[in-house]
């Protein structure tokens, strides 16, 4: 069972950056799509951004410009680097393995004055 740990997550004020990571266990890494969810209070599962083993990103539409997904394999782990972040991108920040479908706890994000 690969199991996903995420850290990073914290208060900021608006306009501030956050980077996210995710620290993977197991011994296979880099053939998965690694994935960032978030979920806000009262709102749906979006998927923010994912990343291929062949390094593919892909970003939601409020995201893009903003955040940027990578991968370390020889650390297995995958970061996103939040930049100019919005009250409404506060939310928990979920790490994911897109082929496996396991989650980690997630991460509280929060962008506030």
């Amino acid at each position: 069972q690969v199991q996903l740990v995420e850290s990073g997550g914290g208060l900021v004020q608006p306009g501030g950056s956050l980077r996210l990571s995710c620290a993977a266990s197991g011994s296979i890494f880099s053939i998965y799509t690694m994935g960032w969810y978030r979920q806000a209070p009262g709102k749906q599962r979006e998927l923010v951004s994912s990343i291929s083993s062949a390094r593919s990103t892909y970003y939601a539409d409020s995201v893009k410009g903003r955040f940027i997904i990578s991968r370390d394999n020889a650390k297995k782990s995958v970061y996103l680097q939040m930049n100019s972040l919005k009250p409404e991108d506060t939310a928990v920040y979920y790490c994911v393995n897109l082929n496996t479908g396991s989650w980690g706890q997630g991460t509280q994000v929060t962008v506030s004055s």
